[in-house]
């Protein structure tokens, strides 16, 4: 018998499609709504198909972006060729993208055992919610946004990027919370704090569910449901990030931290009464 069957994997896709670029921690939810549908989170299968779905909210970003990435892409590959286009911004932040996702990377294969052991646990999705809160808030109120996407520096690409620990240790910290606050701690404004998020997200998640794909298909999770949960995901992640960066065009990260706050305290109470098993 399958472990998630199609419904649920429509249910995973849009949680993981509305969360995975919010800073309200996507790994988080998903183990959570795994939890309340009564799903094997401790399944081998079942932890790639969380991993394997991010790759359609993944391929969202590829394509909402794709004139960036075109843009970064083609100044990378005239870079390589000339040298006078080493200067071009464009060829140099692409390589800061690679740079900064080594050490997630690292760590990540590392850390696997306790990432997907007790470091899994949902006591620790809860308290990391309200901890990665207080974090946005802290960054928030240090921030003075000064400085937009195309004054990122080689350092801010490395400190952002490896802030993406975080949340690979702590689930429910946040991926694109971490990056985001980090980034606005460095000072750059919210629009390019997003971005960087988003830009900085691409290698490290990609690679993961690509990985974590020979998992994904080895007998507990079915093809069917990992396709329909890959495309939900692809479909909710491009309306999630259009409606993103229009928000925060106008506002603050404050609604998430009250949001995150709701959920841990929520997830305790449903731990607290068995609920839920961690």
């Amino acid at each position: 018998m399958s472990a998630i069957g199609v419904g649920q994997a429509v249910i995973l896709g849009i949680v993981e499609g509305v969360t995975e670029f919010l800073p309200v921690s996507s790994t988080g939810h998903l183990k959570v709504a795994e939890g309340l549908m009564n799903i094997p989170v401790d399944d081998d299968a079942v932890v790639a198909f969380t991993a394997v779905i991010q790759v359609g909210a993944i391929a969202a970003v590829f394509v909402y972006f794709f004139r960036d990435i075109a843009r970064f892409v083609g100044a990378w590959l005239r870079g390589l060729r000339n040298k006078e286009e080493r200067e071009n911004h464009d060829y140099k932040f692409t390589w800061w993208v690679i740079y900064a996702t080594v050490p997630i990377v690292i760590v990540g294969l590392a850390a696997k055992p306790l990432i997907d052991g007790p470091l899994g646990s949902l006591w620790v999705v809860a308290f990391s919610l309200i901890g990665g809160s207080v974090v946005i808030w802290c960054a928030e109120q240090m921030a003075r946004f000064k400085r937009g996407e195309d004054q990122v520096t080689l350092r801010d690409a490395m400190i952002v990027g490896t802030s993406q620990i975080l949340a690979l240790l702590f689930p429910g910290f946040s991926r694109s919370g971490a990056t985001i606050s980090t980034a606005l701690v460095r000072d750059l404004d919210r629009m390019a704090a997003t971005r960087l998020s988003f830009f900085l997200g691409l290698p490290a998640l990609t690679g993961a569910g690509l990985y974590e794909l020979k998992d994904a298909t080895s007998g507990s999770v079915g093809v069917p449901a990992l396709a329909v949960g890959t495309l939900v995901s692809f479909v909710v992640a491009y309306a999630s990030i259009a409606w993103l960066l229009r928000y925060i065009a106008k506002h603050s990260f404050n609604a998430f931290v009250i949001y995150r706050i709701v959920i841990g305290v929520i997830v305790i109470g449903l731990l607290a009464t068995n609920t839920i098993s961690a």
